[in-house]
C-alpha cells in the first residue's frame, strides 16, 4: 500500500499534519517553559489548588517519567505529571497541569463523553490489534483469488478499525472540554496573570492540534480502506 498512489494521496496530509502538530506542541511547550509564573507555583501545586477549589478529594498527584507523559487515570483516580510539569514553575507547567485536572473535574462531574471514551478503551485494546492484520490478510487473499473469504475479512477489519476512528472522534470533545475547564480554573482561581493565561491557552491549543491530527489521519486511512474495498468488490462483480 505504500506504493499505492491513492494511499499516498490520502495518508500524506494526515502524516504531515501529525508531524506539524508534534513540532508545534514541542516548540510551544519549550517556549513557555522559559516563562516563569509570577506567583511561583509548580505544576503540582497548581493541580492541588484547582482540586481543592473544585472540592474534589481522593485524587493523587504523582510524578511520572517521560516528556509530556502527563495524564489522568480515572480508574486509579491519579493525576500523573511529567517532571517538567510536576516540578516546573512555568506557564507551560501550569497549562498542562490544569488541563489534566480538567479531566479529573470531568470524572468528578460525570462528564458523559469522558465516560464514553473510558468505556471504549477496553474494546479498543482488542480491535486495534486485530484490525490491520485482518485488512492486510483479507487483501492478500483477495489478490490470490479468494474472492469470498478475502473481502469478508477486509470488511471485518474495516469495522474493527472504525472503532479506532470513533475513539479518536470522541477524544476531541473530551480534550477540548478539559482545556476549557483548565483555563477557567486557573483564571478564576487567580493562579496566573492575564499574560500567563494567554500563554497557557497557546500551550493547550498546540496540544489540541495533536488530537485533531490523529483524528484526521485515522479518518483518511479509514476512507482509503473503504475505497479499496469498494474497488475490489467492483472488480469481483464484473
Amino acid at each position: 500500500m505504500m506504493f499505492d498512489p491513492l494511499y499516498l494521496v490520502l495518508a500524506l496530509p494526515g502524516l504531515l499534519l501529525g508531524f506539524y502538530a508534534q513540532f508545534k506542541v514541542k516548540r510551544t511547550f519549550e517556549r513557555f517553559a522559559q516563562v516563569a509564573l509570577a506567583r511561583g507555583y509548580t505544576g503540582a501545586q497548581i493541580a492541588e489548588a484547582i482540586l481543592r477549589t473544585e472540592g474534589i478529594t481522593g485524587v493523587r498527584i504523582e510524578p511520572s517519567d517521560g516528556f509530556l507523559s502527563d495524564h489522568y487515570d480515572p480508574s486509579a483516580r491519579a493525576l500523573r505529571l511529567s517532571p517538567d510539569v510536576f516540578h516546573g514553575r512555568s506557564v507551560s507547567a501550569a497549562g498542562v497541569a490544569a488541563h489534566e485536572v480538567g479531566h479529573a473535574i470531568q470524572h468528578a462531574r460525570a462528564y458523559p463523553m469522558l465516560g464514553l471514551r473510558s468505556a471504549i478503551v477496553p474494546v479498543l485494546g482488542i480491535t486495534s490489534k486485530l484490525a490491520m492484520p485482518a485488512i492486510m490478510v483479507g487483501f492478500f487473499l483477495a489478490s490470490m483469488g479468494r474472492t469470498g473469504f478475502g473481502p469478508q475479512l477486509v470488511l471485518l477489519g474495516i469495522g474493527l478499525f472504525a472503532v479506532t476512528v470513533f475513539f479518536q472522534l470522541v477524544t476531541l470533545p473530551v480534550e477540548f472540554d478539559a482545556s476549557r475547564r483548565a483555563l477557567l480554573a486557573i483564571e478564576h482561581g487567580g493562579l496566573v496573570t492575564r499574560s500567563e493565561l494567554d500563554g497557557a491557552r497557546s500551550v493547550l491549543s498546540a496540544a489540541a492540534l495533536t488530537y485533531v491530527a490523529a483524528a484526521v489521519a485515522s479518518l483518511l486511512q479509514l476512507l482509503y480502506f473503504v475505497l479499496r474495498y469498494s474497488a475490489m468488490r467492483g472488480r469481483d462483480q464484473q
